[in-house]
């Protein structure tokens, strides 16, 4: 199980948003750099980080703060938004991204998907984001007609190394994780899948150790480690003693 911090980048800061919403940021941080390492000397072994610009855009936009927090700590990162095309997917590796998230060209452009795990094997990521169990792209401002789970079994045997599923109702408002959508997911396929959205306190974490969950390969937390409402040391002293 891992526990992935969350460092979402707007306009070069480290925000968190309201179910997906651009105009309810609230700012945590003006340097991203110093963030990832606190987070690397608290003990995270992973970090997960979207370029929230990037998602609405189409296109890398916060480039320069990722490349500040790659140079900043040794831990691997996952990065999302404004990826759609491989010649950014090669870009963003090559510059040490450990793991790329595809989440609008997953929907738009499935192709480009299963070329990418060819091309970059265990280097792809999807990001499947739903709202009522529909998945949303463009940043979320769009709900497609795909459901969550069809768009999972599209790439069961693609060579995905990992589905990070995001409740959009529940992000950044704390009311806990969806842990039954997110089983339900992954007990329907063969690839790792990753709980996000609402992760809101230590009860979250424990509930995330428990046998019926032990399929899910970890979980991503925002708000609730930024405004203290998860103690990072608990936190991963319970995973790591899972």
């Amino acid at each position: 199980m891992i526990l992935f911090p969350a460092i979402d980048l707007k306009d070069g800061q480290c925000v968190r948003l309201v179910q997906g919403e651009m105009d309810q940021a609230t700012i945590f941080s003006d340097d991203p750099a110093a963030q990832a390492r606190t987070f690397e000397q608290q003990g995270f072994q992973y970090l997960h980080m979207v370029d929230l610009n990037g998602a609405f855009e189409g296109k890398p936009v916060n480039g320069a703060a990722v490349e500040t927090i790659l140079d900043a700590i040794s831990i691997p990162v996952q990065l999302g938004g404004g990826i759609r095309d491989l010649a950014t997917i090669e870009a963003w590796l090559t510059k040490g991204i450990s793991r790329v998230i595809l989440g609008t060209v997953a929907v738009t452009n499935p192709d480009l998907v299963r070329e990418a795990c060819k091309e970059f094997p265990g280097k792809i990521a999807v990001g499947i984001d739903a709202r009522g169990g529909m998945v949303a792209i463009e940043g979320w401002a769009e709900t497609s007609t795909t459901s969550a789970m069809d768009l999972a079994m599209i790439f069961e045997f693609a060579g995905v190394s990992a589905i990070i599923y995001t409740d959009i109702e529940r992000d950044g408002v704390l009311e806990g994780l969806n842990l039954d959508a997110t089983a339900q997911l992954a007990r329907s396929v063969s690839i790792p899948v990753i709980a996000s959205g609402g992760l809101a306190s230590i009860e979250d974490i424990r509930k995330l150790v428990r046998e019926e969950y032990a399929m899910l390969e970890g979980a991503i937390s925002g708000r609730a480690l930024y405004d203290g409402r998860l103690d990072a040391n608990e936190a991963l002293a319970i995973i790591a003693g899972a």
